[in-house]
């Protein structure tokens, strides 16, 4: 009888063996791809919660600038030499900024902080 349950056991992995595998898998990546999508949103809200005035950002569209204010989920950015005020969503903030640089109307880049 134990070589019957034997042959049956190694029939059931030789039958389904690789759709187990392929299924933990499938598990463990979606798990791994899972954990780091939340340390990512986390790092990313931890980012945004961190803008104060003065902080020089980035937008998603690319734009530099210098935070003026910010308001619940509203920030006020000024930009460029004549300091346009722009105004965006928190979320359209993509990173804050070490480089304190600031282009002029001729194209040049320039320290911010002189």
């Amino acid at each position: 009888m134990p070589t019957d349950c034997g042959n049956s056991l190694g029939d059931f992995f030789g039958t389904f063996g690789i759709w187990i595998i392929m299924l933990v898998a499938l598990v463990a990546m979606f798990f791994f791809t899972s954990r780091s999508n939340k340390k990512r949103q986390k790092q990313y809200q931890s980012m945004l919660d961190s803008i104060k005035p003065g902080s020089r950002v980035r937008t998603i569209g690319g734009i530099y600038g210098t935070v003026t204010s910010v308001k619940d989920d509203v920030v006020f950015v000024s930009v460029g030499p004549d300091k346009a005020r722009l105004v965006f969503a928190k979320s359209a903030i993509s990173s804050i900024e070490d480089a304190p640089v600031e282009a002029t109307i001729d194209g040049e880049i320039v320290d911010a902080k002189k």
